[in-house]
């Protein structure tokens, strides 16, 4: 048996198993499986190894994606510019990292950006919003990353946002949960009433499928998308990285 499987926490909110489970019953591959398994704190990775030995391969989600690089035995595939894994292949007992989100969140985006689409805000500073930036530096794009509290020249804190900050950049991407399920009545506190229909607001949020930040855009005139097409491109990236 090959098992594959998540670690996260919490993951009420998983795509993964049922994608990956309903995958392997389409293409024939009953020795394979995919399971969730929730870890209150990261430490307990090595153990969750030691017990799983037929644990090929994981994917990383919230809120380790930035915490699991201190576990990793190989990071040559993750650029140096990017703190964040979300793919593990176990090789040899060792732990190779990789980071799918950067292909899904580009070849997702690409379709939907326009002209004007120069300078973006990015909402939330974790492990995801790591994977966000990378692309949007590769795609000469502008950005900055909107914290609870400011880190750096290339961050502003949410009280910092005003008419002119988000009427000069159009493309605004959730990378926070708020959101999501089962907490779809929260959403991101930013200045609303500026956005306009020459806006793109691109939430990583699934589901619900339109959240109250997208909805919020959508009010305004503004193109909305959100992240089930991502996930679905990481994954199977994650799936080529496992199975090569």
């Amino acid at each position: 048996m090959r098992l594959f499987g998540l670690i996260g926490y919490p993951l009420s909110h998983s795509f993964s198993k049922k994608y990956f489970t309903e995958k392997f019953q389409k293409k024939g591959l009953p020795d394979c499986s995919y399971e969730l398994f929730p870890l209150t704190d990261i430490t307990e990775l090595p153990g969750l190894i030691n017990d799983k030995p037929d644990l090929s391969g994981f994917n990383v989600t919230v809120p380790y994606k930035q915490q699991v690089i201190a576990y990793l035995d190989d990071k040559t595939n993750i650029p140096a510019s990017l703190n964040a894994c979300n793919c593990v292949k176990i090789i040899n007992n060792k732990l190779v990292g990789f980071n799918t989100d950067t292909i899904g969140f580009e070849k997702s985006i690409l379709p939907l950006l326009k002209s004007h689409h120069k300078k973006a805000l990015v909402l939330g500073s974790g492990g995801a919003a790591a994977a966000v930036v990378f692309v949007l530096q590769k795609l000469n794009i502008e950005y900055k990353i909107i914290s609870r509290g400011k880190h750096g020249n290339d961050m502003l804190s949410y009280k910092d946002l005003n008419e002119a900050i988000i009427r000069s950049h159009h493309v605004i991407i959730n990378t926070t949960p708020l959101g999501m399920y089962p907490n779809v009545g929260s959403f991101p506190g930013i200045p609303y009433e500026f956005i306009t229909k020459d806006h793109l607001l691109y939430d990583l949020v699934y589901n619900p499928a339109k959240t109250e930040f997208l909805k919020k855009g959508e009010e305004r005139g503004a193109a909305i998308y959100n992240g089930e097409q991502m996930l679905v491109l990481q994954a199977e990236e994650s799936w080529r990285i496992w199975s090569k």
